[in-house]
């Protein structure tokens, strides 16, 4: 394939590296790519091209920020005097360090104030040619400048963005300057906590003049069979230069374990000052896939090169794996028809609040899996470029939520539409959406498109509560409605024609939800057609007929349980799909009854903060199957009780009198007969311990996927509950309280298993526990530690509480403490903590000393064990 008479011409550099790069043939045009040799000959070249030069293309900025709250106007000048600043490291939350407060707060963010805030760092210049700055997220209202030079104004909080700091930069040796201003002033801007400052990452990222522009790798895999898979590369190549250029791409693809299978040498003709686009194919033979089980993720390494110099060089990771959805038999992975056990999580972890390090989503995430968790949504808008590693890593689908708002304003205190002006503290997205819609949405994409776990595209939520003419068409807030008529639990009052005829009746006032739908749709869809486009539907039965659904590819209905057969019987070609539904058995039920029906997202997977308005001193919403310290909830057990196959049980108690259940002819029934069909966003309130007054009644619970429990107290048997006579899935039993332990058992293939709760005395030790004992000493890996009471005979106190103070050495950094209680409004940024049931959270951080160190924990002379972390 060489020319021979070229290979002769340059046969001196036959004997270097790079000299089979420069026998390619060259381009025929302006964006043209021509393959070049065979894959062995190019892979040979690539080992040794990959053992002789490197490039870092892309450099942690986190660290060496100063930061402050005193309002100022000259802070973005670079001789402006800052050595007063607080310094902090990125990533940064401001709110999350400060008290819980009502004043100048709302429940709806998290009664933590907001206001405004500047960030400076100094930084010398790179040897490179191009320096650009990557931010994967401030909140909100950004803007940045570099040696005084304004480099633009992002309002949306939740959107990656980058600058060219190239023509700005010191090349003297003097020292850059970049400043953010983040004005969070507006603070009910959302119906949840959001976080402020530069809460997510940032990159310094440098390269050569010819160089592949931020987020300019695209990899599809269009065909994959079991015994190859076809993967096609999109890569942008930029050229600065006033001259024309002819550079080689040197393409290759490396295994999960790392190594390299397959490779491409291409080259690419640009003309002065222009981007151009080259596209590849090459074949990988009997793929691993990726799926939520085993998530095999491969890797595509490209390289640019300008004779045997190289000019640039990024890793794309991906993932082979295909997917269908089928409007009559659900979702499919890789050929395989599996339900979707999803839950919706907003960008917050607790404590740490929307500055979340890795290792605390891994934490979470690990939780929901073993729960049986396989899908998440992120509601209500793009996460982390972290949070998606670790989804691609763990096996989990990802619906990518983006909007929570579109042409109207949603009400924050009340979640529905706005009525009347906003004020300036609840201005929110909608107020930019026409402007920054179209570029926030597709830098999203572009930033995203290539994770594996992404599965669909989520272009809007509840939508329709901002658009009144869709509300008021669906009968179910009409003068005349019947009487029995409920929102949740009734079937649509009207039939499509009727629902045309009202939306007919109403003019349309300002934008079209429809048409707003169709331009979203249509933005995605020019920038990736390999996934669905969905939405969050509140109302489907008008939204149908309004048009909005058209453009939709999965139509996703929030609590609308009740609308299933309507919506399928009417629309038999759009798949549905649970995007909002309650933790709740009879949710579930649903699907397994409902072929059509793929699975759900329920809310929420985890705990999370805002969302309270006039409920102080509750801080966040508590219908998490976790709690806001990731402790697991009763729900987390009924839930995992269905999504996973291992053997599972979990008790709970309370006072009958206080529970849902009476005593009736020896049964023990619900107050309220089918009350657990009407199960909501709460799961009632149970406890996990056995401490009570003697004879109390008390009723017991299990959760279990096991056909049959016997429960048995102090050895003495009270009797077997089988989930056959329990529709509900919850047995139950009405118990005398007496001191002791209360075991309940199960059997499976001639194996016992077990679950108990025993009768705690007194507090007399603190057990801590994490879930590491050992952290890189880089300043990023965080440990979790865990504090619960015991008493003399090593039984775990959870029904008495008290006050822990930890011990922590400067060798660590602190992140914050939490019980995990919806009303645990004491500051986070502290040691010490009251624990709820029994227990409580610290979270650590390392720092750069390496050796061992340890954490320690006390309370009323109750000394704790010691936790040992090394620092490698």
């Amino acid at each position: 394939m060489v020319n021979t008479i070229y290979r002769k011409q340059i046969s001196v550099l036959l004997m270097t590296l790079v000299s089979f790069m420069l026998t390619a043939c060259s381009g025929g045009g302006v964006g043209s790519v021509g393959s070049v040799g065979s894959t062995e000959h190019t892979a040979k070249t690539a080992t040794r091209i990959n053992n002789a030069m490197t490039q870092t293309r892309s450099h942690d900025f986190n660290f060496d920020w100063k930061f402050s709250q005193v309002a100022t106007q000259n802070a973005f000048l670079p001789n402006y005097d800052d050595s007063q600043w607080k310094p902090v490291r990125l990533p940064h939350d401001w709110s999350i360090e400060a008290d819980y407060t009502q004043q100048n707060t709302s429940g709806a963010t998290g009664y933590l104030p907001a206001g405004k805030g500047w960030y400076r760092k100094s930084f010398s210049t790179p040897q490179a040619e191009v320096v650009q700055i990557l931010f994967d997220g401030i909140y909100n209202h950004s803007k940045v400048w570099i040696n005084g030079q304004l480099l633009g104004y992002r309002p949306y909080g939740y959107v990656p963005f980058h600058y060219d700091l190239t023509p700005y930069l010191y090349r003297d040796g003097r020292q850059n300057v970049v400043a953010v201003e983040v004005d969070r002033s507006r603070y009910v801007d959302s119906r949840w906590y959001t976080g402020s400052g530069i809460y997510r990452n940032v990159k310094l990222i440098t390269g050569s003049e010819v160089h592949i522009p931020i987020w300019g790798d695209y990899v599809t895999t269009p065909k994959i069979t079991g015994e190859q898979a076809v993967v096609n590369l999109k890569t942008e190549i930029k050229n600065r230069k006033n001259l024309p250029q002819t550079v080689k791409i040197l393409s290759q693809i490396y295994g999960p374990t790392g190594k390299l299978i397959t490779s491409k040498l291409s080259d690419i003709h640009l003309q002065a000052n222009q981007t151009a686009t080259a596209e590849r194919s090459l074949t990988v033979l009997h793929p691993q896939l990726w799926d939520i089980a085993k998530p095999h993720l491969y890797t595509a390494k490209t390289d640019i090169y300008a004779g045997d110099k190289l000019l640039d060089s990024i890793n794309t990771r991906f993932g082979i794996r295909y997917f269908k959805n089928d409007a009559n038999t659900g979702f499919y992975l890789n050929g395989r028809n599996i339900k979707i056990k999803g839950v919706n999580l907003h960008h917050d972890a607790g404590l740490v609040g929307a500055a979340v390090p890795k290792g605390v989503w891994q934490r979470r995430l690990s939780k929901l899996k073993e729960a049986g968790v396989n899908a998440i949504r992120t509601a209500h808008n793009a996460p982390s470029k972290t949070f998606l590693e670790l989804c691609d890593e763990m096996g989990f689908l990802v619906q990518n939520e983006i909007f929570d708002e579109w042409d109207n304003p949603k009400d924050k205190r009340k979640n529905f539409n706005q009525s009347g002006n906003a004020e300036h503290e609840t201005q929110s997205y909608s107020h930019y959406f026409e402007k920054w819609a179209e570029s926030d949405l597709k830098d999203t994409i572009k930033r995203d498109r290539n994770h594996a776990s992404i599965f669909q595209w989520s272009i809007g939520n509840e939508i329709e509560w901002t658009y009144p003419r869709l509300t008021n068409a669906t009968g179910y807030w009409a003068k005349d409605k019947p009487e029995d008529l409920n929102y949740y639990w009734s079937a649509p009052p009207r039939t499509p024609e009727q629902i045309k005829q009202a939306l007919k009746a109403q003019p349309i006032k300002g934008k079209s939800l429809a048409q707003t739908a169709a331009k979203l749709a249509k933005w995605t869809r020019e920038m990736d057609l390999t996934r669905p486009v969905t939405a969050n539907l509140v109302t489907p039965s008008s939204s149908h007929v309004e048009g909005y659904t058209e453009v939709l590819d999965v139509i996703g209905y929030s609590y609308r349980q009740s609308v299933y057969e309507y919506g399928h019987n009417h629309y038999p070609n759009k798949m549905i799909l649970g995007t909002e539904n309650w933790v709740q058995w009879h949710e579930w039920q649903h699907v397994l009854e409902k072929d059509y029906i793929p699975g759900i997202f329920v809310w929420t997977g985890i705990d999370y903060l805002g969302e309270a308005s006039g409920k102080w001193p509750r801080k966040g919403t508590n219908s998490g199957m976790l709690d806001f310290a990731a402790f697991e909830k009763p729900s987390f057990h009924m839930m995992k009780t269905l999504w996973n196959d291992e053997p599972h049980i979990y008790l709970t108690t309370k006072p009958m009198k206080e529970s849902a259940y009476k005593l009736e002819n020896g049964q023990v029934v619900e107050k309220v007969k089918g009350s657990w069909k009407k199960g909501k966003w709460y799961w009632r309130e149970v406890n996990n311990h056995w401490n009570y007054q003697n004879n109390q009644l008390i009723s017991v619970e299990a959760y279990t996927n096991f056909d049959a429990i016997e429960l048995s107290l102090n050895g003495q048997s009270l009797g077997k509950q089988t989930l056959a006579d329990n529709p509900d899935r919850i047995l139950k039993w009405a118990v005398p309280y007496l001191a002791g332990t209360l075991t309940a058992t199960a059997w499976k293939n001639g194996k016992r298993y077990s679950r108990q709760l025993k009768t705690a005395s007194q507090p007399a030790s603190i057990q801590l526990t994490t879930d590491k004992t050992e952290l890189n000493a880089d300043g990023y890996q965080v440990a979790h530690i865990t504090a619960q009471l015991f008493d003399k005979n090593n039984n775990p106190v959870k029904h008495q509480d008290t006050i822990i103070q930890f011990k922590i050495p400067e060798t660590l950094r602190l992140l914050g403490v939490d019980n995990g209680a919806s009303n645990n409004i004491q500051r986070h940024l502290s040691t010490q903590i009251k624990t709820h049931n029994g227990r409580a959270l610290l979270i650590v951080q390392s720092k750069f000393k390496k050796g061992e160190t340890t954490v320690t924990a006390l309370s009323d002379r109750i000394q704790s064990d010691a936790i040992t972390l090394s620092l490698r």
